[in-house]
């Protein structure tokens, strides 16, 4: 029987414990400094011999302490291995048949409200001797919540670091793209952006290269996010370079592909249409990189043309297998719809897609239109076909009428 002297001197040991593991915390001690408090107090304090504590991460619940267990345990057990019964308290695991806990005698479960954080196994150092399992049960859920609130706040912590790296690729991303387009006598341009997210994968752009000569382009880059915004900003500073060096389109193609698989090793890769007017020859060059053809409007034919010369995707290989330059004389006014795949891929409710057929029929039926009136009717055939349907890309339309 525990005399009164030893009941005494027991909470006396569990306040030091109690004490000692909230100036931890208070202190903002690290994960491993309170699992060893833990442990310690266990192992020393309490009649435990052997314990393993498991915690809830996202994964599952992966283990945090272990001491003195001899057969085999589970690093992590994951969610779909518990089923927990709070109300009956009963716990049970489905595990792989290497594993056993049938060395351990007991366990107590830690709640916050009705999730189930934490799991201690435990066993007793003598048989004879009761375990103290309200205070274990205490000791366990302030060390839990602890743990909880740790990486709840480094989760927290992370999520700013992303949200402040996306906020500045954001901003790196709207410097590369043109802040004013061209409206007078001789061109005409719109652009209609609609980034997925804070950080889109699609580029446009206008250069003047002199009086007479304009390039203009649309870019798709696989993936998204920051690092698609970082490679597309490399592939804007290198076409850029390249242009004011007055290379030829094929030269241009080539060392852009040339560039961007040295950069990706050919893991990335960039879908780009490069279109080069010159006012006095009234001569149109192109190249088509595996994008999607933008639509040529004739207004004097009130006819329409896909651009699809050129080359595949840009970065997939080393050599570009194939390479055509495209031309075209056009000696009165003309339209040119540059877009990405954003566009023709949007959904309705329906699940079918816009497609490249509509868009045509479209540009069919509205050829000789300023840019920007042609956007707002367009965006109004958009949003009638899409209804409340979100994108599920980037979208971009570039348009440019020149006289």
């Amino acid at each position: 029987m525990i005399s009164e002297n030893d009941k005494y001197q027991r909470k006396e040991l569990e306040l030091k414990a109690l004490l000692e593991i909230t100036q931890a915390i208070n202190e903002n001690q690290s994960e491993g400094v309170l699992c060893n408090i833990f442990k310690f107090t266990c192992l020393v304090h309490l009649n435990i011999k052997s314990l393993i504590l498991y915690v809830l991460q996202d994964e599952g619940f992966v283990k945090k302490i272990s001491h003195g267990v001899k057969g085999r345990v589970p690093d992590l057990i994951p969610n779909n291995q518990i089923k927990d019964e709070k109300k009956s308290g009963q716990l049970l695991l489905e595990l792989d048949s290497e594993f056993s806990f049938e060395e351990l005698e007991t366990y107590l479960s830690v709640y916050h409200k009705d999730r189930l954080l934490a799991i201690l196994f435990l066993k007793r150092k003598e048989e004879t001797e009761e375990l103290d399992l309200d205070f274990t049960q205490a000791l366990s859920n302030i060390l839990v919540v602890a743990l909880e609130n740790k990486r709840f706040a480094r989760r927290q912590l992370q999520q700013e670091v992303l949200n402040r790296e996306v906020a500045i690729a954001s901003q790196v991303q709207q410097m590369l793209l043109p802040n004013n387009l061209p409206d007078t006598d001789e061109i005409k341009a719109t652009v209609t952006y609609f980034p997925h997210s804070k950080v889109g994968g699609d580029y446009y752009d206008f250069i003047r290269q002199s009086e007479d000569v304009v390039y203009f382009c649309v870019a798709d880059v696989s993936g998204k996010g920051i690092s698609a915004a970082l490679l597309m900003s490399n592939f804007q500073a290198a076409l850029r370079t390249l242009l004011r060096s007055d290379a030829n389109l094929e030269t241009i193609v080539h060392q852009l592909n040339y560039t961007l698989f040295e950069n990706t090793k050919g893991e990335r890769f960039i879908t780009f249409f490069l279109g080069k007017f010159n006012f006095k020859t009234r001569k149109l060059e192109y190249v088509n990189a595996g994008h999607n053809p933008p639509v040529l409007c004739r207004e004097n034919e009130m006819s329409v043309e896909l651009l699809e010369a050129g080359t595949t995707i840009l970065g997939a290989f080393e050599e570009l297998p194939f390479l055509e330059i495209g031309e075209r004389e056009i000696p009165s006014s003309f339209s040119l719809h540059l877009y990405t795949d954003g566009l023709t891929e949007t959904m309705d409710v329906m699940e079918n897609e816009y497609g490249e057929e509509r868009l045509s029929d479209f540009v069919s039926g509205h050829i000789c239109m300023h840019p920007t009136e042609f956007h707002q009717e367009f965006l109004k055939e958009l949003k009638d076909f899409s209804g409340e349907v979100p994108l599920r890309d980037d979208l971009t339309l570039f348009s440019l009428r020149f006289f």
